[in-house]
């Protein structure tokens, strides 16, 4: 721990020479030398970009010094506001899509925050919070999720078909969980964009439905009369209970060559 240096910046100060001095001491280099200066100019420029490029992250690592005294950047990590796009054109122009998760990709098309997992049941939250709980209860009750994909609290139905459809399509996903507590986001317009997924490319996989909040009896009247059978759960430990039940079913179905129909439960 007495190795790892913190420097605190005051964003409306900056960093000053003092604090890039300090910073290149600590790594080891010793003052007055020309790696000492090459480090402080290294660490001005680093601070600089950061706040040019409208950086989130700025990770080096590691940062060597040469016999000769050059102080070289060997590797880093680079993240980039997505929300900044429209003043770094230059450099979200490099963007390589074919090293980045095709999920992922598609999902960001449609302004919905997908991460994947190495587990088997697809999420679809709304909300962070939510979604983090929703995981957690998942390997509680001996579960693995698949995503993190959060709709957020204003989609529409277009964002929520295509959600459906991305957690449909992933070979891994045996089952699926629909945890939407409404309160900006209405239920209605989540059982809207299900239907129309479902309609447009069929329902392949277990489905559990737990829906709360605005509009949650209209959307239960729309899945009940959609003509498709949905699992539906009462709360969210129902909801996972049951979506790590039929993943499992479908689990050991595959491991024996079992075809399953799956027809779903009402409440």
């Amino acid at each position: 721990p007495e190795l790892i240096f913190t420097e605190p910046i005051d964003i409306d100060v900056g960093l000053t020479l003092e604090m890039a001095e300090r910073m290149a001491s600590n790594i080891g280099l010793e003052e007055g030398t020309d790696s000492h200066k090459k480090a402080v100019m290294l660490i001005t420029n680093l601070y600089g970009m950061f706040l040019g490029c409208d950086c989130t992250q700025l990770e080096v690592n590691p940062v060597a010094e040469t016999p000769d005294g050059d102080v070289v950047v060997c590797d880093a990590k680079v993240n980039f506001d997505d929300n900044a796009e429209f003043r770094q054109k230059s450099i979200f122009e490099r963007r390589d899509f074919s090293q980045e998760d095709p999920r992922e990709v598609e999902a960001s098309k449609y302004d919905l925050n997908y991460i994947g997992l190495d587990g088997n049941i697809g999420c679809m939250v709304n909300g962070a919070g939510l979604a983090m709980s929703t995981m957690d209860i998942i390997q509680l009750k001996g579960g693995s999720p698949a995503n993190f994909l959060d709709v957020g609290g204003g989609a529409n139905e277009k964002q929520v078909q295509k959600a459906f459809e991305l957690l449909n399509s992933d070979e891994k996903v045996l089952a699926i969980l629909v945890n939407i507590f409404g309160g900006i986001m209405r239920c209605d317009v989540i059982a809207n964009g299900i239907i129309n997924a479902a309609q447009e490319i069929g329902i392949t996989k277990p489905l559990v439905v737990r829906l709360q909040g605005t509009n949650v009896e209209e959307a239960k009247k729309l899945i009940e009369g959609c003509g498709f059978r949905m699992i539906l759960a009462e709360d969210l430990e129902d909801a996972a209970e049951k979506a790590v039940g039929v993943a499992g079913i479908v689990k050991q179905a595959k491991e024996i060559k079992v075809g399953l129909k799956f027809e779903g439960l009402g409440l």
